[in-house]
C-alpha cells in the first residue's frame, strides 16, 4: 500500500475567494484583459458570492477565460504571480487548511492543492504556503507563449482523474487520503478518496455531506494579514 496524501480545494476552501477574480486587478495591470473583462469579472465576483453559477457556466467562463491569455507569455505570467502573492493572494489564505496541512505532513502525509485555477497559479501558492505540489488547469504554450487552447482543464470530473493519475504516478494511497472542497460541483474529486471533508460547503454540498456523514468544517480566520505600505 502506498501511503495517504491529502488534497485542498483552492478558491472558498484554502482561498476566502475566487483567485482568479482576485488576480483581476494584475491581469488588467498587465494588459491581459482589458475594461470589459473587468466589468465581467465584477459580474462574476456576484455570481460567485451568490453561488449562483453551475459548473457548466463556470468550465464555460474558464474556457474564454484561457483565450485571453492568448500571446501573453508564460514567463510573464510567472511574474505575474510572484509579484502578486504578497499583497493580493497570501490575505486571502484562511489559516484553519494551513494548521490542517501541517498535520498530515507530521504524519508523512504529503498536502497538495488541486484547482480549475491556472498551473502557473497554484504552483506558485503551492510554493509559498511550504506544500508539496499542485495540479490545476493547463494551457497550451507554443514558442513560450499561450494558445489560449487547453492542454487540461480541471473542472468536474477532470480533477478526480488528475488526482487518480498523481496517485499512481507517486505510488499514493487514496482510500487512505483526504480531500476538501466547499462545491458540489467537485463532488467526483471528493468521491476520489475515502476520506471526503465538505468546507464552507455550498448548498448541494451541505446536503450531500448531510446524506452520507460526511464532515463539515468552517474555515473563517486569515492566515496572514494585508500588509499596509
Amino acid at each position: 500500500m502506498g501511503r495517504a496524501a491529502a488534497f485542498f480545494d483552492l478558491d472558498r476552501t484554502l482561498l476566502r475567494r475566487s483567485s482568479t477574480l482576485a488576480l483581476a486587478g494584475s491581469f488588467r495591470r498587465h494588459g491581459v484583459i482589458g475594461r470589459a473583462q473587468m466589468a465581467k469579472a465584477a459580474l462574476w465576483k456576484l455570481l460567485f458570492a451568490a453561488r449562483g453559477a453551475s459548473p457548466d457556466v463556470v468550465r464555460r467562463a474558464a474556457e474564454d477565460g484561457l483565450v485571453l491569455l492568448r500571446g501573453f507569455s508564460a514567463e510573464e505570467m510567472r511574474s505575474l504571480v510572484a509579484e502578486a502573492l504578497e499583497p493580493v493572494l497570501r490575505p486571502l489564505v484562511y489559516r484553519e487548511p494551513l494548521d490542517l496541512a501541517g498535520r498530515h505532513r507530521d504524519r508523512g502525509e504529503p498536502v497538495y492543492v488541486v484547482s480549475a485555477a491556472l498551473q502557473e497559479v497554484v504552483d506558485a501558492l503551492a510554493r509559498d504556503l511550504g506544500l508539496d505540489g499542485a495540479l490545476g488547469t493547463v494551457c497550451e504554450v507554443e514558442n513560450g507563449v499561450y494558445t489560449g487552447r487547453s492542454v487540461r482543464s480541471l473542472h468536474g470530473a477532470a480533477k478526480a482523474d488528475a488526482v487518480r493519475e498523481l496517485a499512481a504516478r507517486e505510488g499514493l494511497d487514496l482510500a487512505s487520503s483526504t480531500a476538501y472542497s466547499d462545491s458540489h460541483s467537485d463532488v467526483p474529486f471528493l468521491e476520489s478518496v475515502g476520506k471526503p471533508v465538505a468546507v464552507n460547503p455550498d448548498r448541494g454540498l451541505r446536503r450531500l455531506a448531510a446524506e452520507r456523514g460526511w464532515p463539515v468544517l468552517r474555515f473563517r480566520e486569515r492566515a496572514f494579514q494585508r500588509r499596509v505600505a
